[in-house]
């Protein structure tokens, strides 16, 4: 399937075919709700991607994807080999953090692997069944993962990039935060943007009924943006994953500025725009 998006439909009718992920998360973290709330409800057979866990533990900013070798035993542990797709999914309304873990696996190499339509809530109104509790172990063979680093920005190269001006920057956070207006819910960080960057709220590629916006809505969202691999960024990397989700359905591969406003927003690599 080309589309990285797939339906409830389709998960029923495969759910014995494919592994699938939990990736709900919230902010400020809270692990124990997360893990609380997974335990209480989840698709038949998912396994919890703690997203605050499988990262760079020795990184001083917020969940920074992870090694190869701690990704590959996470994904050992979860079940994932390459041998049968993965899907996931989150109990949030717009997508929230799906689209990170769905960009992570492919980073590393995790070819076939979708985002649920509509999340657990769509999957819940859909009349299919859920579960509560541990699944089975599902465990597999360790297998060799490595990162796509082509495709992971670091604050140095944003450096470079921010003052040249030649590249095409999308920020996923909320305008009010982007032109300073409200600020951000990190304590330490000035509201704002990079300058050159457009902001282009993660919000906006959900519908009413919080399905994923179709690709036609998705080619007028991005139009105004000429770039063949735009940058996307937010507010600690993980929304930003929204617009690589929405830019591969209209055939664009995006890059992550992994660190986001949680590092540009200490004001120390760069300056710091306001206003529209």
């Amino acid at each position: 399937m080309s589309d990285p998006i797939v339906t409830v439909d389709w998960l029923a009718a495969n759910l014995d075919k494919v592994v699938v992920l939990d990736a709900s998360y919230v902010l400020m973290a809270d692990p124990e709700m997360i893990r609380g709330d997974y335990l209480a409800e989840h698709i038949p057979g998912a396994r919890l991607f703690e997203i605050d866990q499988i990262a760079d533990q020795n990184s001083g900013l917020p969940h920074m994807l992870p090694s190869d070798e701690h990704f590959s035993a996470a994904m050992a542990h979860l079940g994932v080999d390459g041998t049968r797709p993965v899907v996931v999914y989150d109990r949030s309304a717009n997508h929230f953090s799906a689209p990170r873990v769905w960009f992570t696996l492919k980073l590393f190499g995790v070819n076939e692997c979708y985002v649920l339509n509509g999340g657990l809530q769509a999957w819940k109104s859909a009349g299919h069944s859920v579960e509560a509790g541990e699944p089975a172990k599902a465990s597999v063979a360790a297998k060799d993962w490595t990162l796509d680093r082509s495709r992971v920005l670091t604050g140095a190269d944003m450096f470079d990039y921010v003052n040249a001006g030649t590249e095409t920057i999308l920020d996923a956070r909320a305008n009010n935060r982007f032109i300073g207006a409200a600020p951000e819910p990190r304590p330490g960080l000035t509201s704002g943007h990079m300058p050159g960057s457009s902001c282009v709220p993660f919000t906006g590629l959900t519908d009413a009924e919080g399905d994923f916006l179709k690709p036609e809505a998705l080619r007028e969202l991005f139009s105004g943006f000429d770039a063949t691999s735009p940058i996307v960024s937010c507010g600690s990397g993980i929304t930003a994953c929204l617009l690589a989700l929405g830019l591969e359905r209209i055939g664009v591969q995006a890059r992550l500025y992994d660190g986001s406003w949680a590092e540009w927003g200490q004001g120390k690599l760069g300056p710091i725009a306001t206003g529209a």
